[in-house]
């Protein structure tokens, strides 16, 4: 298989493995999307880490095999590559991507798809799409404006380059840089705290941010009322403020 779902303590780990670069073809597309909304339903799934492996996280779409799409080919597939990342940015779980080596292309847009992305100091990502003549195709050129600024994307896509980890965590492509050699153990010590937390509140919070930066003020707010009055009626509601009044903040269990 060339993407898997590995599951222990609350975390799955879905993990790109197609070597040498983890290119992303149709059938690793399809299998992205099917891991990934196996990972939204499994209850024993409570946060999720994107793992593109020790030396690459994922360089890009197969060129080999796009280069042999037609447009009317590509029109037929376009949705489905789309809804394959969407998969995973639909995940109502905390979801972290442990970024190694390269995230271009495909790969950039897929880590773009994660709430929280954990780089390594040697990462580089891009959209080099440009210079094949094309742009993005699975989000970037939504999600990334979203996340650095309409300014800054432009630059990104319109030029292909591609960013050091050091310049991507200054303009907030991504949230931490560490060691290449700890970067799946500090992605996944992220994940494993979130997974001891409270599942609905956590997928309310997702839920309320992701539709709020999609949508006027006001609607925003009205999501955000129906979700905090609707988590007065849960079980980990009871038990955090209960936990808080008896033994103090921030020592209430949820499992």
């Amino acid at each position: 298989m060339t993407v898997t779902l590995e599951v222990a303590e609350g975390v799955g780990t879905l993990r790109l493995d197609r070597p040498p670069m983890n290119a992303l073809d149709v059938a690793t597309q399809d299998r992205i999307r099917e891991l990934a909304q196996e990972a939204a339903r499994r209850e024993d799934v409570r946060a999720v880490v994107v793992y593109g492996g020790e030396k690459v996280f994922a360089a890009g779409a197969d060129i080999k095999e796009m280069q042999n799409m037609d447009h009317a080919a590509m029109v037929l597939r376009a949705r489905d590559l789309q809804d394959s990342f969407t998969a995973v940015a639909r995940i109502p779980k905390p979801v972290v991507a442990a970024v190694t080596g390269y995230a271009l292309g495909g790969g950039c847009e897929l880590a773009l798809c994660a709430d929280y992305r954990i780089a390594a100091d040697n990462a580089k990502l891009g959209q080099p799409e440009i210079l094949l003549g094309l742009i993005p195709g699975a989000g970037g050129t939504q999600r990334l404006p979203r996340l650095v600024g309409p300014s800054r994307a432009k630059d990104l896509i319109f030029t292909g380059r591609m960013v050091k980890a050091d310049e991507a965590l200054a303009i907030g492509l991504v949230d931490r840089v560490v060691p290449a050699a700890d970067v799946y153990t500090e992605a996944h010590a992220w994940a494993a705290r979130l997974a001891q937390g409270p599942a609905i509140a956590l997928r309310a919070a997702k839920e309320a941010i992701d539709t709020g930066v999609e949508t006027d003020l006001e609607t925003g707010l009205a999501v955000e009322r129906n979700w905090f009055a609707g988590l007065f009626a849960t079980e980990d509601r009871e038990r955090g403020m209960r936990s808080f009044v008896e033994e103090g903040p921030g020592k209430a269990k949820f499992l």
